[in-house]
Parts: C-alpha cells; sequence; structure tokens
C-alpha cells in the first residue's frame, strides 16, 4: 500500500503540472479563437483522440501483465510494438473514414477537414501505450512523470506562439501535434534506458502461443479502451453533430475542468493495476481502501466545482462560456463517480475479468448515446452531462456488482475451514 500511495502520488504531480499549464493554455485557445473557432478546434482534437482511442490496443496492460514473469519484459515488449504497428495501419484507414464523412454530419469547415486527417495521422504515429508500460511494470512512476510532463510544457509554449505568430485553428492543432510527438520521444527514451528494448522479439505470434488467453486479453482491453474514449471524445463529436461548433467548444471546456476527475481515477487506475497484478491475494483489500479515499477526494472536488466553478470558468475561458457552469458540475458528479469506480474496475481487468468490465462499461455507454438527442433537446448541454452522469453511475454500480460475485464464487470455491468443495 505504501508503494501505491507513492507511485499515485508521483503521478499526481504530473497531473498536477498539467492541470496548471492546461489552464494556460485552455484560457489562451478560448479567449483567442472564441466559442465558435474553438468549437472547430475541439472537434479536430477530438476526431484525433476518437481515432487513436479506438485504434490503440492498451499495449500498456499486456507489458505488465505478461512482462512481470519471471522470462522478463522481452517478448512481451515485442508484442506490444507489433500492435502499435498495427494501431497505426488501421487507425489511419479509420481517420480517412471519418474525416472524409465529416463533411456529412460534423460542422467542420472544408479547408479544415484535411487538418483534422494530419492531426489523426500524427496522434497514431504517437501512440506510447508501449512504453509507458515498461516504466510502470518496474514501477519507475518517478521518471514517467518527468517526461509526461513534456506534453503540458510543449503544449503551453505552442500555444503561446499560435497566440503572437498564428492564432488560428491551424496554429493550435499545430501546437498540439507538436506535444503528442515530444512527449511520445521522451517517453521511448526514458523507458529504452531503464529496459533495454529487443527489436527481433517484435511479433505477432511469439506471446500468443505461450499464453492461449493472449488475444481475447488483447480485444477485451481494447474494447474498454475504446469505451472510455467514447465517454468523452465521441460525445464531443455528437454534440457538436447535435447541436453545431459552438456546443461542441461549450461541452468542451465544461468537459475539461469539471471532469478533471476522469483524467485523476485514470490515474488512479494506472498506478493501481500494476500492484493488484502482483498482490493477487491483497488484492480486494488494495482495492477498497484506493476506493474509501477517493469517495473523499470526489466529494471535496464537487464541492470546489460549485461554489467557485463559475468564476473559473469565467477567469479562465472568459464570460460567453458561464453559461456552461451547470453542466461542469453535472460533469464534476459523473468525474466523482469515476474516481470511486477506477480500482474497481482495474480489480476486474486484474482478476482476468476484463470482458466483464467492458460490458459493465458498454451497456450504460450506448445507452447514453441513444438517448443522446432526447436529452440536449430537453437541456441543451446539461442534457448532454446527465447522460454522462448516468452512464458513469450506472457503469460503476455494475463493476461493484460483478466484484461482489466474485467474491461469493471464491467462497464456494474455498471454505474457511479448508475441507474441498463440493462437486455438486
Amino acid at each position: 500500500m505504501k508503494r501505491l500511495l507513492r507511485n499515485i502520488a508521483w503521478l499526481l504531480s504530473g497531473r498536477a503540472v498539467n492541470a496548471i499549464l492546461s489552464l494556460v493554455y485552455l484560457a489562451l485557445a478560448t479567449r483567442t479563437l472564441g466559442i465558435e473557432a474553438f468549437g472547430y478546434f475541439a472537434l479536430i482534437v477530438a476526431l484525433g483522440q476518437t481515432v487513436t482511442g479506438l485504434a490503440n490496443f492498451q499495449t500498456w496492460q499486456f507489458v505488465v501483465r505478461w512482462g512481470a514473469n519471471g522470462e522478463g519484459p522481452g517478448e512481451a515488449t515485442g508484442f506490444a510494438i507489433a500492435l502499435d504497428g498495427v494501431s497505426v495501419i488501421l487507425g489511419a484507414l479509420l481517420a480517412a473514414g471519418l474525416v472524409y464523412s465529416a463533411q456529412f454530419w460534423l460542422p467542420l469547415p472544408h479547408d479544415l477537414l484535411w487538418v483534422a486527417f494530419g492531426y489523426c495521422i500524427v496522434s497514431l504515429i504517437a501512440i506510447r501505450s508501449t512504453p509507458t508500460g515498461l516504466l510502470r511494470l518496474r514501477f519507475h512512476y518517478a521518471e514517467a512523470t518527468f517526461a509526461e510532463a513534456v506534453q503540458p510544457v510543449v503544449r503551453a509554449i505552442g500555444a503561446g506562439l499560435a497566440v503572437v505568430f498564428m492564432p488560428t485553428v491551424l496554429g493550435f492543432i499545430l501546437a498540439w501535434a507538436a506535444a503528442e510527438i515530444a512527449v511520445a520521444i521522451a517517453l521511448w527514451i526514458v523507458a529504452a534506458r531503464k529496459e533495454p528494448i529487443d527489436l527481433t522479439q517484435i511479433s505477432l505470434t511469439k506471446l500468443p502461443r505461450d499464453h492461449p488467453d493472449a488475444w481475447r486479453f488483447v480485444l477485451s482491453t481494447n474494447a474498454t479502451g475504446s469505451l472510455n474514449v467514447g465517454a468523452k471524445q465521441v460525445m464531443i463529436l455528437l454534440v457538436g453533430a447535435i447541436g453545431g461548433e459552438a456546443f461542441a467548444g461549450g461541452f468542451r471546456v465544461a468537459s475539461q475542468l469539471g471532469q478533471a476527475l476522469v483524467q485523476l481515477a485514470q490515474t488512479i487506475s494506472k498506478a493501481i493495476y500494476p500492484e493488484l497484478v502482483h498482490a493477487k491475494d491483497d488484492a480486494v483489500e488494495i482495492a477498497r481502501r484506493t476506493a474509501n479515499m477517493a469517495l473523499v477526494g470526489g466529494t471535496l472536488a464537487v464541492l470546489v466545482a460549485i461554489f467557485f466553478g463559475r468564476w473559473g470558468l469565467e477567469a479562465i475561458a472568459g464570460p460567453e462560456f458561464g453559461v456552461v457552469y451547470w453542466t461542469m458540475v453535472i460533469l464534476a458528479i459523473a468525474g466523482a463517480i469515476e474516481l470511486v469506480g477506477a480500482s474497481l474496475e482495474s480489480l476486474l481487468v486484474s482478476a482476468n475479468r476484463a470482458g466483464t468490465a467492458f460490458l459493465a462499461r458498454a451497456i450504460p455507454m450506448v445507452l447514453a448515446f441513444a438517448l443522446l438527442p432526447v436529452a440536449m433537446g430537453w437541456q441543451g448541454l446539461k442534457g448532454a452531462a446527465f447522460t454522462v452522469l448516468g452512464s458513469s453511475a450506472l457503469a460503476v454500480l455494475a463493476f461493484w456488482a460483478a466484484i461482489l460475485s466474485l467474491q461469493q464464487i471464491k467462497i464456494v470455491l474455498e471454505p474457511k475451514d479448508g475441507t474441498p468443495p463440493d462437486p455438486a
């Protein structure tokens, strides 16, 4: 538990740097572009992150899962790098299809479509899940934090340069693209110094030959990762498709400020997953204690959003974004729920129940997307936020129910008195 808290502290310190600098580049982008042009910017970034999220195979989990054995991470790393190559190819095809069709369903000007495609390709090339997994496998969270800090620093510098030399959507997209490339290079350099990478191990067949469940785990974790992307990026795209670019820009700001807790939840999930893989027998207790701490932190964060959110919105993004205050508060509540559920989801994945975790997220998210047009017709951006809140609440309840079922099965199979289980 001490190591877990230390690792979370390192990750949170990185998030703190990211949060502070994100306020800087968010303020520069919103105040320079205005709500409509910022909406175009938000849609392009959402397209890039959607493509990357759907194509990315969450290879860091494979490196942690199969690299933790006595053979070392060489074979797992080779498998992960091979999957990253597959991600780039599949993602490029997906990007071409989405960007070409965007003219029919997204409010993006024609001259920005090529910008959107270019940003998608850069985001795919900058996939950095594998080096992140190598660093987490050996608990090098301090080094990972310093490497990941490159992204917000480059974004902030790039946003400042865009304001001065190219105060357009293209200028800010170039800044974001440069940050993606920079952080990927930094993570690969740090990971290679800590764990030599044997390029001869790159293969899609070696690891699955030794681990028959490999492809099932790959597909289930990829599906779960895709759903995590859908919770935010696809939602921004759909909000823009239904309400226009101004709605997309407003929802992006409200989401970035209100759902900072979701990023915190993902941070905790990334820190706790390696611990759960190594802990095994103590995994449930670690997850329970982490969830209790998350509940306290989430409650405090929601109170901050309620009492200081409107002032923060107008101070950072400008007075015209003050209308999304209640949207931000609703998303903050959803983020608090996700914060509590992060350790529960990680526990399911570490117990080889990634498919269960996927279904627990998939069904609520499908409902959220189905109800989005009705919800926006009812309450606009607040209605969209309510669908996110409902999806998060149902998913966490499903995680909890699944864990209770697993514990009951374990009690039946392993009686406390040590007697063999009844064959019946």
